[in-house]
């Protein structure tokens, strides 16, 4: 599923503040109209079919509950988008601290460590039948919402394999390959793939990449065999990991090259950017297609996939939990072997492009035939799914999703001249430091 931008520009206390002062108010907002099942006023938690439940924004999960319903007329959903991940993660927070809860709830990957320190404020879903289907899911998947003692807190929505969307068009006009092999081919490191954008700013006196720090730094670290904590011992390493230095040095040279538009993933210029031909490439996790596809409906067939740089990796992944004191358990959990069994995740895949954490369905000849229009009929359903089986799975620790905000907003900084890029590293540890303090 797509992930809002993992970061925003801000100074990193006064972000953590706001994000927490906001989502403690999204909550009581919540609260107070009713959409909590605790507090719904018709009181439609005491039907069997109707739940209520929170996403954050940026997916469009109202295509799911619409498919889910249109099979079960009876099935009654308050869908609530909460708002960015952070904000759906800190809201359910305060939603749980104060007893009003969804009975369903959408939560990112790296915000899940956090929830999972108290798994007694979610339903062991083994308790409703996860026991029977956790083989389904890919092993190093599932096992992140699992506890020591075998309690399961989420079943698992998609996996974000890695690839690069990129405009035709725009290629063909800077005198570039516009072939998918040769574009793939083109750039096989990171270095090569700077190169190719130096190339194209020189040929067309454009930008070649929407930013760095989510274009490269993001799907760079997230390719890395460790990330911010180490495998074996669970501590943290994002200030000791060569392959994390390794990827925020790339970044500070992608930004020295000047072939980045500047545009924030999801602000309103990329989107408008990306409609316009601002930039002719941007990351393209499996999730971010129906994103490309939403924001910019008028360039379709322009676009086409290519390989990331370097090798394969994950960029996202989400959680479907039913928090302890859900009014309609039974509800939400229909819905969720439902959608996110292995049918259920191919008919995702089809329709959305969100690739499935079930590996059954790798062979399948649907997923390997899918092609793209939008895409320029990019076989998307080869392309992530070879990406899916070459994914080296890294732990993720309870500070990941601070750690990663931090690292990416002091480089979203360099990149609009507000921190020169010699001081960036030192900056970029301590700004985590007192990010985690805080």
């Amino acid at each position: 599923m797509l992930r809002p931008h993992p970061a925003r520009r801000a100074d990193s206390a006064m972000r953590v503040r706001r994000v927490l002062t906001a989502a403690v108010a999204t909550a009581a907002m919540l609260v107070a109209a009713g959409c909590t099942p605790g507090s719904s006023s018709d009181d439609s938690g005491a039907s069997g079919s109707a739940f209520e439940f929170w996403s954050f924004t940026g997916i469009n999960q109202k295509v799911d509950v619409e498919r889910y319903q249109k099979k079960h007329p009876d099935a009654q959903i308050k869908l609530t988008e909460v708002g960015s991940t952070s904000e759906t993660a800190q809201a359910l927070t305060a939603a749980l601290a104060g007893g009003k809860v969804p009975d369903l709830v959408l939560i990112q990957g790296d915000d899940l460590p956090k929830f999972m320190q108290s798994p007694e404020n979610f339903v062991d879903l083994n308790t409703l039948g996860a026991d029977k289907i956790k083989n389904d899911y890919l092993d190093w998947v599932i096992k992140q919402p699992t506890t020591d003692d075998g309690k399961i807190i989420g079943i698992p929505t998609d996996v974000g394999g890695l690839a690069v969307a990129y405009r035709t068009d725009l290629f063909k006009a800077a005198g570039l390959p516009t072939d998918r092999t040769q574009v793939s081919d083109s750039w096989k490191t990171w270095d090569d793939f700077l190169e190719v954008g130096k190339k194209y700013t020189a040929a067309t006196g454009k930008k070649f990449l929407d930013n760095v720090p989510t274009s490269v730094f993001f799907q760079a670290v997230n390719q890395g065999a460790t990330r911010y904590y180490d495998n074996s011992t669970h501590k943290m390493v994002y200030d000791t990991n060569p392959e994390v230095r390794a990827a925020f040095d790339l970044t500070l040279r992608a930004g020295e090259a000047k072939i980045a538009a500047k545009q924030e993933t999801f602000s309103a210029a990329w989107t408008a950017g990306m409609a316009k031909g601002d930039f002719a490439v941007t990351s393209a996790p499996s999730w971010m297609l129906n994103a490309i596809r939403t924001n910019a409906p008028t360039t379709e067939g322009k676009w086409d996939i290519a390989r990331i740089p370097g090798s394969a990796g994950n960029w996202g992944g989400s959680f479907l939990a039913i928090p302890q004191r859900a009014k309609n358990p039974q509800a939400a959990w229909k819905y969720i072997t439902e959608m996110q069994s292995p049918a259920g995740q191919l008919e995702n895949f089809l329709a959305k492009g969100n690739l499935p954490t079930t590996p059954s369905v790798y062979s399948d000849p649907k997923l390997l035939a899918q092609t793209d229009p939008f895409f320029s009929n990019a076989p998307t359903g080869k392309i992530y799914t070879e990406s899916a089986k070459a994914i080296k799975p890294f732990y993720i620790g309870l500070n990941d999703a601070t750690i990663g905000t931090e690292l990416l907003n002091t480089l979203t900084s360099v990149e609009q001249g507000k921190v020169p890029p010699a001081e960036a590293w030192d900056t970029a540890l301590t700004n985590v430091k007192n990010a985690l303090r805080g």
